[in-house]
């Protein structure tokens, strides 16, 4: 079958039973990949009472029909699982070569079952699938393992995915690491991983992904990547990383200082941003599978208590371990977020629950005494530093801040959660609402929970016509709330399809729908248009909340915490709140959602969902 492999490995470890099933081709139709399969067989395998750490969970690693070509940004996988930390449905992507790699294998997707009753490893290559031993492995952290199985196994060119110390002892927000710092990142992925005494994931393989067209398909990647390679503000990225966010978005206080407290500080991000970082901690770029864009930065520091070198540290990791926390040391932070990628920890949740902790600390909720005497103050890099190690190993003050931070609150009590930064339990992302409004809709209404990689809003504001071809046109304001909840819709669905496709956001700034179609037809054979895309971002979302109402998510839940929603003093963004309220309302609308978020039957029915309907009404 042209552009997928056609076949999904499935390994259930209680059993260690593993087998090859045909790819269902109808899903394929309907949902692309990646996430949208994902989510698909979630809903149909995983009933949504079920424990995330149970040996019922699952994990499903997707790619999509346009991994492994030569489109650049399109090594992505995607994998779906129910969250310990948010305990509704959850999908987190990663970057670099490890979903090339599994296609190559021969597989569009891997779904692992069960627990093993012994710590394991899986090695993949190609036909060849085993399920090894790994306690000798267990503890180690996520690059040693890398390169011991790369040794072990006798194959320097595969490719891992691993979880660290905090995976294995199951911090709700462990993550799993694969290549040079690559993670996927949100939601405790690892920890699903850890639950089934399962260490690592080894894939190497070497076959081909057939085109209908490959001729064209070429014709039309190489353009695309060609494209991304001379476009300005790509090219930006590639000298300066994500990190130069922080150099230019100060000004409008889209950074948040001091637990979402302050407005930006102008010279804090320019003492920790993309420049300084360029000036201080000149290193080589990494790029992904066939990237022409590079945006990914090496940091070496030769010297000193924060001697590494390794993966640098990206914008959401720079603010959440630094400008949150009121650090400002480049150094401190980018080892901070070493220290994350070894111990495989989502550098979002644990900067938002330290700095959580620390205005517990100044309020008098937590004390010393509560953090193994730790002075959790603003500004203290060493006990970020300390905090980081305890959460990474689960011990002490760890065990609870690796709860995040609404769990944390629950625990704390006395209103603290009216400064938890969080949405459905997953912390928000490190770009602020009040500076650009679209954000408050889209993370109140994002499936997986405070999320800005599900539709990135900010590209649409103020910008002419952003996607004619789904019929948004005109022009939004910044600083209003005309428009945003129909800037949310296609954000999410454009989101959607790019998950589903998988391809990196990045690549996709100078495209429009349309260039998504000319691709998929040229590698499938189909006759896709880019009102289908549409159609179909708006069937994944359904889906998607459809399994999380079942989970009890409701209309109170689509909110924006208190904290998000206090007007800033000062800066850029002073004085400035969405209206959350009229924003919702209207969206709901947009979506056919009843009022208490319910997606509604004839919608159901029109998006082809039939068979969703007898579970939700």
């Amino acid at each position: 079958m042209n552009g997928f492999m056609g076949e999904i490995l499935r390994i259930n470890l209680t059993t260690k039973k593993i087998s090859k099933e045909p790819l269902n081709f109808e899903y394929a139709r309907k949902y692309l990949g990646g996430t949208g399969l994902g989510i698909r067989m979630a809903y149909d395998e995983v009933p949504p009472n079920t424990d995330p750490m149970d040996k019922k969970a699952k994990l499903f690693f997707f790619t999509g029909p346009l991994t492994n070509t030569s489109l650049g940004t399109t090594g992505r996988y995607q994998v779906i699982f129910k969250s310990p930390l948010t305990g509704i449905l959850c999908d987190s992507s990663s970057s670099g070569y490890w979903g090339s790699e599994l296609k190559k294998c021969g597989y569009d997707g891997l779904i692992i079952e069960g627990i093993s009753d012994t710590k394991v490893y899986i090695n993949i290559n190609e036909n060849t699938v085993e399920i090894k031993d790994a306690t000798k492995h267990w503890g180690k952290d996520t690059f040693t393992i890398q390169s011991d199985l790369k040794q072990e196994i006798s194959d320097s060119k595969a490719r891992i995915a691993t979880i660290g110390s905090a995976g294995e002892k199951g911090i709700l927000y462990a993550c799993i690491m694969n290549d040079e710092g690559r993670v996927a990142g949100r939601g405790g992925c690892g920890a699903v991983m850890g639950s089934k005494n399962l260490k690592a994931i080894v894939v190497s393989g070497k076959k081909e992904t057939s085109l209908s067209d490959p001729v064209n398909f070429k014709q039309i990647a190489v353009e695309i990547n060609r494209r991304n390679a001379k476009t300005p503000w790509l090219g930006n990225l590639r000298e300066f990383g994500t990190a130069g966010v922080l150099d230019t978005r100060w000004c409008i206080s889209d950074v948040p200082f001091k637990n979402w407290a302050v407005s930006s500080i102008k010279e804090i991000c320019l003492a920790i941003g993309g420049k300084k970082l360029l000036e201080l901690m000149p290193g080589k770029h990494n790029a992904c599978y066939k990237c022409s864009i590079g945006c990914a930065r090496w940091v070496k520091i030769d010297e000193g208590p924060y001697k590494m070198d390794a993966p640098g540290p990206e914008y959401e990791s720079l603010s959440a371990l630094g400008t949150l926390c009121m650090i400002g040391d480049l150094k401190a932070i980018s080892y901070a977020n070493h220290l994350c990628n070894r111990y495989g920890m989502d550098t979002i949740t644990c900067g938002s629950t330290i700095a959580f902790a620390m205005e517990c600390y100044e309020k008098g909720l937590l004390k010393r005494s509560d953090l193994d005497g730790i002075e959790l103050t603003w500004g203290n890099e060493i006990a970020l530093l300390e905090m980081i190690h305890k959460i990474g190993n689960n011990e002490g003050a760890g065990r609870l801040l690796g709860l995040g931070s609404r769990k944390l609150a629950e625990k704390i009590g006395d209103n603290s959660i009216n400064f938890a930064v969080q949405v459905k339990g997953l912390e928000l992302p490190m770009h602020d609402a009040r500076a650009g409004f679209g954000w408050a809709c889209n993370y109140a209404t994002s499936p997986r929970g405070g999320c800005h990689l599900h539709g990135m809003t900010s590209l649409y504001e103020d910008k002419e016509d952003p996607i004619p071809e789904w019929g948004f046109l005109g022009k939004y304001k910044r600083w209003s709330n005309e428009g945003k909840a129909e800037m949310t819709r296609f954000a999410q669905n454009w989101a959607h399809v790019l998950d589903s496709l998988v391809m990196c956001y990045f690549a996709t700034f100078s495209l429009q729908p349309s260039d998504f179609c000319n691709l998929l037809n040229s590698a499938l054979g189909w006759d896709i248009k880019p009102l289908d895309l549409l159609q179909i971002g708006d069937r994944i979302n359904a889906l998607y909340r459809s399994y999380n109402y079942r989970c009890g998510i409701r209309r109170k839940d689509d909110d924006l915490p208190p904290r998000a929603m206090m007007a800033l003093k000062d800066g850029g963004a002073a004085g400035k709140v969405p209206d959350i309220k009229m924003q919702i309302e209207r969206y709901y609308k947009l979506r056919h959602w009843d009022e208490d978020g319910k997606p509604n039957k004839e919608e159901l029915i029109k998006l082809g969902l039939e068979d969703i309907v007898k579970d939700l009404f």
